[in-house]
C-alpha cells in the first residue's frame, strides 16, 4: 500500500491562468508551512513538479527522512498554451465557445497549443505508476491544482467535470491512497 500526500505549491497571488509559466510561489507564511511540514510522514519518497513554485515549496517542506526524487515534468500544471498568462475573462472573449467546453466538459478538449484534461491525466498517471512500481509506503507529491485534480478523479471515480467541484486551496493535502487494486481518497484539501 502507498499513501500519496499530495500537496499543491505556495501561492502564487497571480490573477491570469499560470500553466507552464515559471513563476514563483510566496512561502513567506513559515507558520502554515511548519505546520503542513509537522503532519507529513518523518520518512517519504519526496517528488515534486520542476517548476520553480512547485521545487520551492518541496524544500520548504522537506524533512531529513524525505528521499528527493529528481523533479519531473510529468507533474507540471496544465500547458494552457495561448491562454497561459490571460484572465478567465480574457480566455472567454477570445475563444468563447471553446473555453466554456474546456470547463464544462473536460476531457479532450484543450487551450489553442495546450493541453486537454486527458492528456494531463495520462502524463501524471504514467508518472504516479512508475513510482508506484517502486513499492513506497509514503509519497509527498508537491504539484499543482489540475495535477492534483486528475489524480482526485482517479481515486473518487467520477467524472472529470464533477471533479472540478472540489476545491484545492495552496498549501493543502490530498491524501489518496493506492492498495495494489485501486485508490481511494483519505483527505481531500486538508488544510493544516
Amino acid at each position: 500500500m502507498t499513501s500519496w500526500w499530495w500537496l499543491r505549491h505556495g501561492p502564487t497571488h497571480e490573477k491570469t491562468m499560470v500553466g507552464w509559466r515559471d513563476v514563483p510561489a510566496d512561502l513567506s507564511d513559515e507558520v502554515a508551512i511548519a505546520r503542513l511540514r509537522a503532519c507529513l510522514p518523518q520518512e517519504a519518497l519526496l517528488v515534486s513538479s520542476d517548476l520553480a513554485r512547485a521545487l520551492a515549496t518541496a524544500d520548504a517542506v522537506a524533512g531529513p527522512g524525505h528521499q528527493r526524487l529528481a523533479p519531473t515534468a510529468d507533474l507540471r500544471e496544465f500547458n494552457f498554451g495561448a491562454w497561459d498568462g490571460l484572465t478567465f475573462d480574457a480566455v472567454a472573449a477570445r475563444d468563447p465557445a471553446l473555453s466554456r467546453a474546456f470547463w464544462e466538459a473536460p476531457g479532450d478538449v484543450a487551450a489553442p497549443g495546450g493541453e486537454s484534461w486527458n492528456d494531463v491525466a495520462a502524463r501524471v498517471s504514467g508518472r504516479v505508476a512508475k513510482i508506484n512500481r517502486q513499492a513506497p509506503e509514503h509519497v509527498i507529491a508537491v504539484a499543482h491544482i489540475g495535477v492534483i485534480m486528475t489524480q482526485l478523479q482517479t481515486a473518487l471515480g467520477i467524472s472529470a467535470h464533477e471533479t472540478l467541484a472540489h476545491q484545492i486551496d495552496n498549501l493543502s493535502l490530498t491524501r489518496l491512497i493506492w492498495d495494489g487494486q485501486g485508490w481511494s481518497a483519505c483527505e481531500i484539501n486538508r488544510r493544516v
